[in-house]
């Protein structure tokens, strides 16, 4: 596969934007390469049997890709990804009708009237706020075809918060909803939808009705709608337009803009609310979560609008519009089941690794920086170098990859030859195999092999630090220097010791723990562990750090990694050598950081020192990247003079 992808063909879309139609391009100056990685990882894992892909970037297809069978006309059940487009259709019913997102139930439900229920505002029901409880008691299923049917089922459960207060994601409050279309309008939901939305947009293959029952895609509007990639885009395309399409005002322009503002507002999320998808997903904080059937995912700071909305579905659909970017887009596949499962892999939670990838795509790379990949061993490394100079290399830390250099890497690009690469196993490198034993630091030296370094400063952190540790104890002689942010020397058994039975019990042991718990657990768990150890300005690197261990495979605790970082082995080495190299370990002091003020690895470093950078915890540069940058650069500095 190239690195850049040529654009598939793809069947063109009208929409208003003048008498602009979406264009299907015959290539991109994109590099959707990183994306079709990821895409392509999980169907080869089996989370997916197939999948389609199309990103829209001013009216124009920019990337478009299908996995094994699917096409953009394979039909799938999208599971919540149809709560938007359900309230698209009430949108265009308050747009035709008298009623309105402020009207409480009983003024078009008179059989809820002598019921708390009945007070409920039709925004409320749209927006998780009502009180409904998410779904029927068990084990009963709100499969109806029929609104009204659905209606006498949730009229006489109680509520289980009061309307307003509180934020429940579920999809039981907007069948109701629906009914309250229904007899404003005189129609059928599915009547309402084809109508108003389906047959003007030519959508041609899409339903809400008949209900599959197969499970997981009732109640009707909040799971059940079936659709394909191309129907699919035709409504983004005039959610994205504001409600026009094909010339044609669709729903309002006002009708849209509703659905997009906060409908949360003073109403509490609880802490431990699982079904978080903004936090829990995309690891932001505000209040503002959702609107009316959609996902407020990123928010405009200054105006308090959402620029990012979207509407995942729990089976792998997700559709998004990021008005920033100018692009929308629609990744539709139907998780597989086991195989995810197992992983721990939520296809709902995962979701908006799609979208960030295709931001970090459309920033571009400066024309300076060169991608490639280099084989090692069984496998391939993925880098990037920029700059002429001294070589510096980058080495990331565990759960991360390339990315956590940002700050650094075109910094000293400006006076070096800077590297940055994915360690294998992580990032868009070759993934790990059980058995297959390697180590990171023999990658390290194929890696400037490849690019014909003979020496280099190595620059590591956490995992990183433990491999530029290693590079000290076994390749010194290919070092200008060595900077360990973080970690140096890893305190476990080396390759010289394979896993015993023993050993290989307990990791089974807590690889069955952690998949009981959850991967998305743990990862959460690591991130705030991570956030914790900072200083005062933590908060700056909350963003990129949770990108980039959302989007990490978590290979590593959930198989039974051989030892590919040296440990004691290195320490052994170290204590025959002693290596001349310059070498600078690096600390980060918070009250929630600990380390050890006299590291044992300095013993064996003639030419080593430590370094304390003060309010900072463990990711040190991405924390306070101005006072790591200056720190390298006057340790640098101090070795050329």
């Amino acid at each position: 596969m190239n690195n850049r992808l040529l654009i598939a063909a793809f069947v063109s879309i009208c929409f208003l934007s003048g008498s602009c139609k979406i264009s299907s391009g015959q290539g991109s100056r994109y590099d959707f390469s990183s994306l079709d990685s990821v895409i392509q990882g999980w169907v080869d894992k089996g989370y997916y049997p197939g999948a389609s892909i199309c990103v829209v970037k001013n009216d124009t297809v920019i990337f478009q890709k299908n996995y094994r069978d699917y096409t953009p006309d394979t039909k799938v059940y999208v599971a919540s990804a149809g709560k938007w487009v359900a309230a698209a259709v009430i949108g265009a019913v308050v747009d035709r009708t008298d009623l309105g997102w402020d009207d409480p139930v009983e003024k078009w439900l008179p059989e809820f009237k002598d019921d708390a229920k009945g007070k409920i505002l039709l925004r409320q029901l749209l927006s998780h706020t009502s009180g409904v409880r998410p779904y029927l008691p068990e084990p009963r299923v709100d499969n109806y075809n029929h609104l009204d049917s659905a209606v006498t089922e949730i009229l006489p459960l109680d509520t289980v918060f009061t309307p307003g207060t509180r934020f429940e994601y579920g999809g039981l409050a907007m069948q109701i909803a629906g009914r309250m279309a229904e007899v404003a309008m005189g129609e059928e939901f599915e009547t309402l939808f084809q109508e108003l939305l389906a047959q003007p947009l030519e959508m041609k293959n899409s339903h809400f009705t008949p209900i599959n029952t197969d499970g997981g895609h009732a109640p009707m509007l909040g799971g059940g709608l079936c659709t394909t990639m191309n129907d699919y885009l035709h409504f983004l395309s005039m959610i994205y337009h504001d409600g026009m399409y094909n010339g044609k005002q669709i729903i309002s322009a006002e009708t849209v803009k509703e659905m997009q503002a906060d409908q949360v507002k003073g109403a509490i999320i609880p802490s431990n609310n699982s079904d978080n998808y903004v936090a829990k997903g995309l690891g932001q904080s505000h209040n503002g979560i959702y609107g009316l059937g959609e996902w407020r995912e990123l928010i405009d700071k200054k105006t308090g609008e959402a620029y990012q909305i979207s509407s995942p579905g729990w089976a792998g659909a997700y559709p998004w519009i990021n008005k920033h970017d100018k692009v929308y887009g629609f990744f539709i596949s139907h998780v597989a089941g086991s195989s995810a499962k197992e992983d721990g892999f939520s296809s709902f939670f995962g979701s908006p690794v799609i979208s960030r990838t295709v931001s970090e795509i459309l920033k571009g790379k400066p024309l300076v920086v060169k991608q490639g990949r280099i084989n090692v061993g069984n496998g391939s490394l993925y880098y990037e170098e920029a700059g002429q100079g001294e070589p510096i290399i980058f080495v990331h830390g565990h759960s991360l990859d390339h990315r956590m250099w940002d700050e650094q890497f075109l910094v000293f690009a400006k006076k070096y030859h800077v590297i940055r690469y994915d360690l294998r196993g992580y990032g868009i490198s070759s993934s790990q195999t059980e058995d297959y034993q390697f180590m990171h630091v023999e990658d390290l030296v194929t890696l400037m092999d490849s690019l014909h370094i003979k020496k280099a400063h190595i620059v590591g952190l956490s995992l990183g630090g433990f491999i530029t540790a290693d590079m000290l104890a076994y390749f010194p002689d290919r070092m200008l220097s060595a900077f360990l942010a973080s970690g140096n020397i890893r305190k476990s058994k080396g390759p010289s010791e394979p896993m015993t039975k023993e050993e290989a019990k307990v990791r089974d042991d807590e690889i069955a723990a952690l998949k009981k718990k959850g991967v998305e657990v743990m990862k959460k768990e690591w991130f705030e562990g991570l956030m914790k150890s900072g200083g005062s300005q933590r908060e700056r690197m909350r963003v990129p750090l949770w990108q980039m261990i959302d989007e990490w495979d978590a290979w590593q605790p959930l198989h039974k990694e051989v030892r590919v970082v040296a440990g004691l082995d290195a320490i052994e080495e170290l204590k025959k050598s002693h290596p001349a190299v310059p070498a600078l370990i690096v600390e980060g002091h918070s009250s929630d950081n600990k380390f050890s003020k006299n590291p044992p690895i300095l013993e064996y470093l003639p030419n080593g020192k430590l370094k304390i950078i003060e309010d900072c915890g463990h990711m040190m540069n991405m924390e306070r990247p101005e006072e790591f940058n200056a720190a390298l650069e006057e340790f640098l500095i101090n070795i050329e003079q």
